[in-house]
């Protein structure tokens, strides 16, 4: 047994305590509190007064799929399939590598769960995947049931094909061939459906199509990447008219369209937060966003450094948005519950409640302070990062 002592415990759903120890047994949260006993024998971490956190999540990164250190100039890296803009078949499992150093870096920063998957150049990018920062083996890393759609608006497809005279050129072609793929994945499904209750032949099988059988059903989130307010109202348009289980990723300005994300109860993951102007649709962009839409309700708000390695910097980021409106709550909540809920494994992750995982974060001043240091990561109840 694990005991942490010492500790200010953010719980995030439940409150903080300002001195109190947790007891971590066979990888999971045994108990926690003010006055816990501490048994005999037991492994004792001095907190010395770290701030004890669930172990953060970052719900939408790139790490591995965009490799680290990167490919030569001039070659492709994995993140983005660009042989063709409808790619769903790809996986980013086959391109998770357990050594790249990003995985390592965001960890040290108190990370323990992220979400990866493919780039947005391509219209329909693949499929990401939701995994743990530790492990040799990628399929021992994720998460297994929790695989993502990605879906990409704007003007990284249109930039990425035209620029080679392909389609899509422009905003409408986007809609129209994702809109096109998504009537044929339904055909798809109609008919496999009809097949197994005996009526009909069974279709020839489409190796793209049966990718996106679980997205037309719903039973896959569909991950649309939307920057501009036109391009969010786009995505919106599209999960409502195919009834898509879907989340707008970015949504950089958001805040021109509340009333529109309120009517849909968005999902909406904001970031990355600090960007300057270096492409079209992100000059909009606004620290005050995560507070603006977290202030508005119903609209399901997390947040992402979107990034491999510079995931480590999430949490300074977030700080800064604090000061310009985010409330401290929201921040947490916006690393921790709301992104496992979103990914679906809110039983085992994003708040500190007895049987949950033991993954664990401890910092020496308040976790989103550009002075505070991750002294310590704890993934299922193995120490991997201790600086104490």
């Amino acid at each position: 047994m694990i005991a942490i002592i010492n500790a200010k415990i953010v719980t995030v759903t439940n409150g903080t305590i300002e001195k109190g120890a947790l007891l971590v047994e066979d990888g999971k949260i045994k108990a926690y509190g003010a006055d816990i006993q501490i048994p005999e024998g037991a492994e004792i971490i001095d907190a010395k007064g770290g701030w004890l956190t669930p172990g953060l999540i970052d719900v939408h990164t790139h790490i591995s799929t965009f490799n680290e250190p990167n490919t030569m100039p001039g070659l492709q890296n994995d993140g983005n399939e660009g042989s063709s803009p409808i790619t769903p078949e790809i996986r980013g499992l086959d391109a998770l590598n357990p050594h790249d150093p990003a995985i390592e870096n965001v960890r040290k920063a108190g990370f323990t769960t992220c979400y990866t998957g493919p780039g947005s150049a391509n219209l329909i990018g693949g499929s990401g995947l939701t995994f743990k920062l530790r492990g040799n083996d990628p399929e021992e890393m994720e998460i297994p049931g929790h695989r993502h759609m990605k879906f990409a608006l704007g003007e990284n497809p249109k930039r990425f094909y035209g620029s080679k005279g392909k389609a899509p050129w422009t905003r409408m072609a986007s809609g129209a061939m994702i809109r096109k793929q998504l009537i044929l994945a339904q055909h798809y499904s109609d008919a496999l459906l009809a097949y197994e209750k005996g009526e009909g032949e069974k279709p020839k099988y489409d190796f793209q199509l049966e990718a996106l059988v679980p997205v037309v059903r719903g039973e896959m989130k569909a991950r649309i990447h939307a920057h501009r307010a036109d391009d969010i109202l786009t995505a919106i348009r599209i999960g409502t008219e195919f009834n898509l289980d879907y989340s707008i990723e970015h949504c950089t300005e958001g805040y021109k369209i509340i009333k529109e994300l309120q009517a849909v109860k968005a999902d909406v993951i904001l970031g990355p937060l600090m960007t300057g102007t270096a492409k079209m649709e992100i000059w909009g962009g606004k620290k005050e966003n995560p507070g603006i839409l977290n202030a508005a309700g119903d609209i399901n708000v997390m947040l992402t450094a979107d990034s491999q390695s510079a995931t480590a910097m999430l949490p300074v980021h977030i700080g800064i948005c604090m000061a310009h409106g985010l409330k401290e709550q929201d921040a947490f909540e916006g690393v921790t519950i709301r992104s496992a809920k979103f990914l679906g494994i809110d039983d085992k992750v994003g708040s500190i409640e007895v049987g949950k995982d033991a993954d664990i974060a401890i910092f020496d001043g308040h976790p989103f302070c550009n002075f505070t240091r991750c002294k310590l990561t704890m993934i299922d109840g193995v120490v991997y990062h201790n600086t104490l």
